[in-house]
This record gives C-alpha cells, structure tokens and sequence, in this order.
C-alpha cells in the first residue's frame, strides 16, 4: 500500500489543481477599462465598513472619588394601557424634563391588579437591592461595574430612612462605573399595591393548570404562572 502512495498523492494533487474555482479568469477575459477607470475615482472616497463598536457612545468618566449618590434610572419597555378606575397616577417633577415611567403588572386574569406612574429625570438613592438570578445584589455607590439578570422577586430602594419595595417580573440590571444603574423590568408594581387574594388565586389556578397540561408549551406556560405567583407569595408573606 505503500508502494503506491505517492501515486495517490500526485493524482490528488492533480485533480486539485484542475478543479475550476469561481475566482478564476476565464480564458480571453479582457477587463472593461471604463469601469475600472471609474472604479479607480471612487474607492478612495469609499468608507469601510463599521463596527457595532463605532455606534455606541463614548463610555463616561468614572470619577476620582466616589459620589455620595447612586444614580438609577428604573424603565419599563412597553406603556400600559389601563381604564381609570385600575389607574393610579402619581407625578412628582425633576428639573425641566420628564422621563415617563410605566409600572404594571398584571395578574392571571384579564384585569391588571395595579399601575403606578412616575415622572423622574434622574433618582438619586443611596442603594438599591436587586432581585439577581445569583441572589439578592445590593448596589452601592462606587460598585464595579456589571450586568445581572433579574428574577421575579422585591426590587428594595433606599433612599435615607425610606424604602421603597417594588415587586418585578424579571429583567436586567445594568451598573456602570461611574456610579449609574439602568434597571430594565419587564413589569412591575409596588409592593402595597398587590392583592394578596388575587395572588393565591393565581398561585391555586396555574398550579391546577401544571398539573393538567398535556402539551410542552402548556406546562411551560403554567410553570411560569407558578415561578411568579410563588415569588409574589414570598414577596407578602416574607
């Protein structure tokens, strides 16, 4: 066997080497001078492409010193629409303009059980607990900057001797170094403002439909009922 290798070898060589490629001139190919007259103009005005890098701004500064306030922008990704009688408003001005933030969470049934919405420009705190997919994470001012995926759980706001407590669905907290967090939550409520009537009578029908479910999606579904209504349950009763 052998013997014959170099035999092999050759004619793998030489089949290779015939194998017409896409790149290659084709036999009496004579290139169009006018294109390549105008071609020649116009690739040195030509920018290459960008990156997703050149589109992001300029990270900021992190400063010298560590500030006394952590700066937190709480968003929600969608506006709620909600009858007035399930509408809560409450508006409270920062400096000149008015950044809306929609906060609504909705039960199992049809009818939202809550929405409240604040008017911020920028939310000076002192900390905040976030509910992280690796545990409760408190964000201080001066914290190394991170990302952390939220789970249904209490978002607690320290601002002096006042705590707010915020119930949310899940999402992604980002802290900057410069002493900035952008919390993004899918929904989210007050935590006074949950019907704990509503909450185990959502916990008792997804777990009934858990049980029941006959398809992946349904038991997928009715998991996901049970994941929030039992975190909302540990949010009141703990």
């Amino acid at each position: 066997m052998f013997r014959h290798g170099s035999r092999f070898l050759a004619r793998a060589t030489t089949m290779t080497w015939r194998r017409p490629f896409a790149t290659d001139l084709q036999a009496g190919y004579v290139a169009d001078s006018n294109f390549t007259e105008a071609w020649k103009k116009v690739v040195p005005n030509v920018d290459p492409p960008k990156t997703p890098s050149a589109f992001m701004a300029p990270r900021p500064a992190t400063p010298s010193s560590i500030p006394s306030k952590l700066t937190v922008n709480f968003v929600l990704p969608y506006t709620s629409e909600l009858s007035g009688k399930e509408f809560l408003l409450r508006q409270e001005r920062v400096g000149k303009r008015f950044n809306a933030i929609f906060i609504a969470l909705r039960s199992s049934t049809p009818k939202k059980i809550e929405a409240v919405e604040f008017f911020r420009d920028f939310w000076p705190v002192d900390m905040v607990i976030i509910p992280a997919t690796t545990g409760q994470m408190g964000v201080l001012p001066g914290h190394v900057a991170t990302i952390a995926e939220l789970k249904p759980g209490i978002l607690s706001v320290h601002e002096g001797n006042d705590v707010n407590k915020y119930f949310v669905s899940g999402g992604f907290a980002f802290v900057h170094a410069n002493s900035f967090a952008d919390i993004i939550a899918i929904e989210a409520v007050p935590l006074d403002r949950i019907d704990p009537n509503l909450v185990q009578k959502g916990l008792t029908d997804f777990t009934q439909k858990l049980n029941t479910a006959s398809t992946d999606v349904e038991k997928a579904e009715a998991q996901i009922g049970v994941d929030v209504h039992s975190a909302l349950n540990a949010a009141l009763t703990g």
